[in-house]
């Protein structure tokens, strides 16, 4: 059932989270069963969009909205079959993963990934909308088509896009995963494709196979630009050794180094989060104003898929930190 809410709840919800964020792992109820989520917040309704189940609505991104931030619910999903031509392009491909949510202008862009595990064969997808709010009569995901592919012949793998607007208003796409590790490529406005076909910038790499480096996230903080990035093994339940990881850059484009000065392209981060008794391996970041959205794997329910919200907190250095 789709939530209901009217203006006057709206309103009033937005009054009083104004200045609030969503916090904690434990604090979370509802449907927590999210992975790889794209935080977002619309008329003071909180929403995570976030990886598909491939047995369910055709493996389509998953939407789940909040009126405080806490208790979470399950909205369907954006479409409830995926386009045609996705099949065509990615031979086999199940679930649509790893999605991010910006807003320009009235618009909001979903940009998606279409892949299959463990392999290069792979694209960025993006459909746009008006509203997040799916009981508004002018909600619609409309399709707009592939960003980015990657094939056997790249050395780069097409998937995880994280969008950043630098100062100018240009925006920019991180992605990647594996392979070369952490790319970029320039977007444009309004259609919220790329510029053109030059080769991808490099951003993160550890430098030796098999590179586990994946999930970028870069944010813009007081004319700083933050890249997170996940490590090591994701998707392996409480075997899983997701850890998450910054660095910092003038520029989009970086170079980005973690706080002790090493390059992000030589094996450089900074640890932010890594697995605390039952919470076991942290990733697929993003965030909104200074909360950080990801997923773990929860021992306590048998290795399964959580949504966690926590506060990040920045020092004096102005290096960001955080807490379960």
């Amino acid at each position: 059932m789709r939530r209901l809410a009217s203006a006057a709840v709206i309103i009033a919800a937005a009054l009083a989270c104004a200045a609030c964020a969503p916090a904690g792992a434990a604090s979370l109820t509802g449907d927590l069963s999210v992975h790889d989520p794209a935080l977002a917040q619309h008329d003071g309704v909180w929403y995570v969009y976030s990886t598909g189940n491939g047995t369910v609505a055709d493996g389509n991104v998953q939407i789940r909205s909040s009126e405080d931030g806490t208790d979470w619910r399950y909205e369907g999903e954006v479409w409830e079959q995926k386009p045609a031509w996705l099949d065509d392009r990615i031979r086999g491909v199940d679930n649509l993963w790893a999605p991010e949510l910006i807003e320009h202008d009235g618009t909001w862009y979903l940009y998606y990934s279409a892949s299959r595990f463990g392999k290069n064969t792979s694209l960025i997808a993006l459909a746009t909308n008006t509203t997040l709010d799916p009981d508004d009569p002018d909600y619609e995901w409309v399709d707009r088509g592939a960003v980015l592919e990657s094939d056997t012949g790249d050395d780069f793998n097409a998937i995880d896009p994280g969008v950043v607007v630098d100062e100018d208003g240009t925006p920019w796409m991180s992605f990647g995963s594996f392979w070369s590790g952490i790319r970029m490529v320039e977007l444009e406005w309004p259609s919220g494709m790329r510029t053109d076909d030059a080769e991808p910038l490099a951003l993160a790499d550890r430098g030796a196979p098999p590179n586990a480096i994946e999930a970028p996230y870069i944010l813009e903080r007081g004319g700083d630009y933050f890249l997170f990035v996940s490590r090591d093994a994701c998707c392996q339940g409480v075997k899983s050794t997701y850890n998450i990881a910054v660095g910092r850059a003038d520029a989009p484009q970086g170079p980005y180094v973690d706080r002790e000065g090493r390059p992000l392209l030589e094996d450089g981060g900074t640890p932010l989060l890594a697995t605390e008794g039952s919470r076991i391996g942290p990733g697929g970041q993003s965030v909104w104003g200074d909360t950080l959205a990801i997923h773990y794997y929860d021992e306590d329910l048998g290795g399964a898929f959580q949504l966690a919200l926590l506060p990040l907190t920045w020092d004096d250095g102005g290096w960001p930190s955080v807490t379960w």
